[in-house]
């Protein structure tokens, strides 16, 4: 993995060129105030990545992937590098103050937490072999099932938690939302919570704080899968990381105070819009 200071990469960095997206460093066709205006745009849903993950304990790693490359024109496969630093850093942050309140099942998480780094490392180098394209395809596939989740939770139309949360099926539903984690760079926390609260009987502050934990070790073996093949921009890196989790620090802070279904179900519309954006514009 290559880390650069800039918006400019040297000849080769690329493995999609003729694919990628203009870079933000560069002056576009409607001049240097629309690019100000993208990067305004961009450092906002920056903050609305980290809110997410404070309040909800997932949702907002599913916009990091489009934030990065249609925002900041990060080419497909360095922008879910890029996601897994960011959606990472954010998870570890936001899982100090669920870990201070008792919030966090430590024995449930790293179970969980091992088999889902196994399958992200796996998938982190399996997106290797996959054209972008096709990664942002899915990636809008993703979006729309993790927003209909979303909503279907906020109804309150899923079943009670049964507590059944036995060591195969750990290390299955594990395994998947690794693999999807390295290969996407989602965190997967939109599934890793319905998962600890439907099958595993937590409640729902206590799957929050541990999908946080799962969702920060995903994030470590992904990188470390895609760590072959990408090259991070540290500037944007940075940035976007700043600001989320200073997002995720207020959603924890205010999380108790607002409606969690409410929430819910404005991000999973918005989501299902975002992810049938980037359908549109992929497929056409």
């Amino acid at each position: 993995m290559r880390v650069f200071h800039g918006h400019r990469r040297v000849a080769g960095c690329f493995t999609h060129e003729r694919n990628r997206p203009q870079s933000v460093g560069r002056t576009s066709a409607h001049g240097l105030l629309g690019t100000k205006h993208m990067m305004a745009l961009g450092l906002a849903l920056s903050l609305v990545i980290g809110l997410s993950l404070g309040l909800m304990g997932g949702g907002g790693s599913i916009l990091t992937v489009p934030v990065l490359h249609y925002v900041f024109r990060v080419e497909p496969h360095d922008a879910i590098a890029m996601s897994l630093v960011v959606v990472g850093a954010t998870s570890i942050v936001a899982l100090v103050p669920y870990a201070r309140a008792g919030r966090v099942r430590w024995r449930i998480g790293l179970a969980f937490g091992a088999a889902s780094m196994i399958g992200a490392f796996a998938g982190g180098r399996l997106g290797a072999a996959l054209p972008g394209v096709v990664l942002i395809a899915i990636f809008a596939l993703v979006m729309l099932a993790a927003g209909v989740a979303m909503i279907t939770r906020a109804r309150g139309s899923m079943p009670a938690g049964t507590g059944d949360l036995r060591l195969p099926r750990v290390l299955a539903i594990g395994l998947g939302i690794g693999l999807l984690t390295g290969i996407l760079g989602a965190g997967g926390g939109f599934v890793i919570v319905p998962v600890l609260t439907l099958l595993g009987g937590l409640a729902m502050r206590d799957a929050i704080g541990t999908s946080l934990l799962v969702i920060a070790m995903n994030s470590l073996a992904g990188l470390a899968g895609a760590a072959t093949h990408t090259t991070l921009d540290g500037r944007i890196t940075a940035a976007v990381t700043g600001l989320a989790i200073a997002g995720s620090l207020v959603g924890v802070r205010y999380g108790r105070r607002l409606s969690a279904q409410h929430l819910q179900r404005a991000f999973g519309w918005f989501v299902i819009i975002v992810g049938m954006f980037i359908l549109a514009r992929e497929l056409c």
